[in-house]
């Protein structure tokens, strides 16, 4: 005997509107994570500072990690090796400034009491020898017309020669005092116009400046969150990997464990870059005889950790310096500069990063200037790291897993502070 059919029919699975439309769920699901997006760059945008302290506390403390990670080898506890870190590394800043602080202190008082001088006569030289720059430096403050010098003669000519001298004489005494009071306003208008643009631009750049309070609660800030995530790195590393499905995990332990490679490979090189540069830049200007050497050897060093722009910026004070003693000084510091950054572009860069973080330098570039018109000096100061963090992700998962192309991203497992939990 037959059981009997089932006359209930199942319902057809529903499918997509023909012609690849999109249903009403599609609609607001995309409303939804565009609305959820732009409130997600609102508050980015809103917690600017916030955000880039976090990301400095973050790259220092890959950089914590990466020493505790040796100290472990040796059965240290990683609370321990990470305080170790910290507190070695504050040591040695301290230790150092210690030293070079009367050196430094004293020749930064000369650097700021001579820079005006250096101003002065870099405008004497330009004047002379290039009026043209001259006044396209100065602008519209330059074009300021000078009384004739017939003006000193109203009355009519003397007969007698003794007559004649004394006007002669009164009209060289009248044309030369308004020939210094035009040089002399044509200087005062040119050191107040470089004053108020470095002003200006201080002002932008280092608005965190302005409040000693938000400064040091930064590099605490810093401080305690480099110390947290060298301490147990593998807490936020799984956290990260907890946000994605388990079929994902693997692929993005491994973005994350890149990242941090790059992360820290550009750190490590930074901070010798910046010692050598440092030394470098002391050395030739002792050699050149240039005044405040080691303070300008601090300020080279302390701008390399900006790179392509900071190199610029450090050889600016220093062919000012140049132009107290001549303007052939000037010339001869400005090409020591040159070779030491050319030196360190093509030898020392390449022999530390041996290839790992390769970035096109028209893209940093780019990156630094947007970074610096939105966030100032930090946004400057973070924007290579950055840029190199965030091609990472695209390099491995948008080029090598949805594009299909073989690109290689240096990672160095058994040196990074994340891996996989």
């Amino acid at each position: 005997m037959t059981p009997p059919k089932d006359t209930k029919q199942k319902p057809a699975p529903r499918s997509r509107p023909s012609g690849g439309a999109w249903r009403s769920a599609d609609i607001l699901r995309a409303a939804a994570i565009v609305a959820g997006l732009l409130i997600i760059f609102k508050l980015l945008w809103v917690a600017n500072q916030v955000v880039i302290v976090v990301f400095l506390g973050t790259l220092f403390g890959i950089a914590v990690a990466s020493g505790v990670d040796r100290l472990a080898r040796y059965k240290v506890p990683r609370g321990l090796g990470a305080a170790l870190v910290v507190i070695t590394f504050l040591a040695i800043l301290y230790t150092l400034g210690s030293f070079v602080a009367p050196t430094i202190a004293d020749q930064g008082k000369q650097l700021r009491e001579q820079l005006p001088n250096a101003v002065e006569r870099a405008e004497k030289w330009l004047n002379t020898e290039h009026p043209a720059l001259m006044s396209s430096l100065m602008g519209s403050d330059s074009t300021q017309s000078a009384p004739p010098a017939e003006s000193a003669q109203t009355s009519s000519p003397a007969r007698d020669t003794k007559g004649a001298t004394a006007t002669a004489t009164a009209t060289a005494t009248v044309a030369d005092t308004t020939k210094q009071g035009h040089e002399s306003g044509q200087s005062s208008s040119l050191r107040t116009n470089i004053e108020k643009r470095v002003l200006g631009a201080a002002h932008y750049l280092f608005p965190f400046l302005t409040s000693t309070v938000e400064m040091v609660a930064g590099l605490l800030l810093i401080l305690m969150m480099s110390l947290y995530i060298g301490a147990d790195p593998d807490t936020y590393h799984n956290g990260i990997l907890h946000l994605f499905p388990k079929r994902k995990r693997k692929r993005m332990a491994e973005v994350l464990s890149a990242m941090a490679s790059q992360l820290r490979k550009w750190l490590v090189t930074q901070l010798i870059a910046m010692l050598v540069i440092g030394v470098v830049s002391t050395i030739a200007l002792l050699l050149l005889g240039v005044k405040a050497p080691f303070a300008l050897g601090i300020i080279a060093a302390l701008l390399e950790f900006v790179p392509t722009i900071g190199p610029v910026l450090s050889a600016v004070p220093a062919i000012a310096m140049g132009f107290l003693d001549s303007p052939e000084k000037a010339l001869y510091v400005g090409v020591a500069y040159l070779v030491i950054q050319q030196l360190e572009g093509h030898l020392l860069i390449p022999m530390l990063m041996k290839g790992g973080m390769d970035l096109p330098p028209v893209l940093t570039i780019v990156t630094q200037g947007l970074m610096a018109l939105l966030f100032g000096f930090l946004g400057l100061m973070i924007a290579v790291p950055l840029l190199a963090a965030v091609m990472v992700p695209i390099k491995m998962l948008y080029v090598e897993d949805a594009l299909g192309d073989e690109i290689g991203v240096e990672d160095d497992p058994d040196d990074g502070p994340l891996r996989d939990g």
